[in-house]
C-alpha cells in the first residue's frame, strides 16, 4: 500500500444501499440478513481490516449481539486472518465514575464472542470512541496505520530525515482525512504531556479544510492547502505536502534560520518519499484492468473542533 491515498473510497468493494435512517425496524433486519446471508461470499471475502461500531446507549443490546456473531461467523468463514476494530462508541454518555467499568465490561462481553467465533485476542483491538473527543482520531488513526504494510521502512526514513532537520518531532498526515500516519518523536519532546496532540491537530487540519470549503465553494474533500505555519517564542511548527497523498508536520526550535533551512530539506526530500506514491499509481492502474472499485468506511465529517488557543496561523491555498 506504501503511502497511498486511504481515504473514504477506497478500502474495500463498493456497494450502494439506502442510508440505515430510512428504513423501518424491520427492513433494517431484512438489510442486514440480506448481507449475511445473500450476498455472503461478496461482502467478507478478502477482507483485512472489519471495524465494528457498538453504540454503548444501544436498546437493544442483546439483539446487536446476536448480529454481530452472526457478522463474525460470515467473516470467518471467508476471512478468518482479519483484524477487527471494535469501537464501543458513544462512551460520553456513560458518567465519568463508571466509564472504565462499563468499558472493561462491554470488551469482556465482546472479546468472548470474538473467541466463540474463532478469532484470537491478537486479532481483535478495543476502542472507546465519541465524537465530543479525539478518541474517534485516534481510534482511526491506529486503522490506518495498521493498513500500511511498510511502515516500519516510512519510520525510518523519517526518522533520518528528523535528525538532518534537528527537528523535535515529525508527524506523517494523509491529505484526504487529515489522519495520522506516523510520527517521529526526538529528544525532550517525548516528555510532552499533551499526549493526544496528534489527534488534536487532525482536527485543526479538518476544521481548516471546512473553512476554505465554505470560502472557496468547493467540497471540502478537494481542498488542499500548500503550507501552514505557527510560530512562538518556545517552538515552531509547520506542515506541508510530502508527497501526492501525505502531509508533513515539522516542529522546531524557536530559531528562524533553522525553520527555514528545514523547510527547504523537506522539499528537496520529496523525491526521496515519491517512490511511495508510484507503487500506489501503479497498483491503481492494476486495479482498472481488473475493473475492480473502491468504498470504504469514513471518519465523521463534523465531529466536535478544538480551539487552537488563538494561536497565529498562515495558510497558503494550493
Amino acid at each position: 500500500m506504501g503511502l497511498r491515498r486511504v481515504s473514504a473510497t477506497n478500502l474495500g468493494v463498493e456497494n450502494h444501499f439506502p442510508h440505515a435512517a430510512n428504513l423501518s425496524h424491520h427492513s433494517q433486519d431484512s438489510f442486514v440478513e440480506s448481507y449475511l446471508n445473500n450476498q455472503r461470499s461478496h461482502v467478507f471475502s478478502s477482507v483485512a481490516v472489519m471495524i465494528f461500531v457498538i453504540d454503548i446507549s444501544s436498546r437493544e443490546p442483546a439483539a446487536d449481539m446476536i448480529n454481530f456473531a452472526a457478522t463474525l461467523r460470515a467473516l470467518h468463514e471467508h476471512s478468518p486472518g482479519s483484524k477487527l476494530f471494535i469501537l464501543i462508541h458513544k462512551m460520553d454518555l456513560v458518567p465519568t465514575e463508571q466509564k472504565v467499568k462499563i468499558f472493561q465490561q462491554k470488551t469482556e462481553e465482546v472479546r468472548t464472542r470474538c473467541a466463540d467465533e474463532g478469532f484470537t485476542d491478537q486479532q481483535v483491538e478495543f476502542w472507546a470512541t465519541s465524537i465530543w473527543d479525539q478518541s474517534l482520531y485516534r481510534a482511526w488513526t491506529q486503522v490506518l496505520y495498521f493498513l500500511v504494510p511498510n511502515a516500519a521502512t516510512i519510520e525510518g526514513m523519517l526518522r533520518k530525515l528528523a535528525d538532518l532537520l534537528d527537528a523535535r518531532e515529525l508527524i506523517l498526515y494523509e491529505r484526504t482525512t487529515c489522519l495520522a500516519v506516523t510520527h517521529i518523536t526526538r529528544d525532550e519532546e517525548a516528555n510532552n504531556p499533551y499526549t493526544d496532540r496528534f489527534e488534536r491537530i487532525s482536527s485543526i487540519l479538518k476544521t481548516h479544510k471546512h473553512s476554505m470549503a465554505k470560502h472557496t465553494g468547493m467540497l471540502a474533500s478537494e481542498t488542499s492547502f500548500a503550507e501552514m505555519q505557527i510560530k512562538t517564542g518556545a517552538f515552531m511548527f509547520f506542515i506541508t505536502r510530502l508527497t501526492e497523498n501525505t502531509n508533513l508536520a515539522v516542529v522546531m526550535p524557536s530559531d528562524e534560520a533553522t525553520f527555514n533551512a528545514a523547510r527547504v530539506n523537506v522539499q528537496l526530500a520529496r523525491r526521496e518519499f515519491a517512490q511511495f506514491d508510484i507503487v500506489e499509481k501503479k497498483t491503481r492502474d492494476l486495479s482498472r484492468q481488473d475493473g475492480s472499485r473502491g468504498h470504504g468506511y469514513g471518519l465523521d465529517d463534523n465531529p466536535r473542533g478544538i480551539d487552537d488557543a488563538d494561536m497565529p496561523i498562515r495558510g497558503y491555498d494550493d
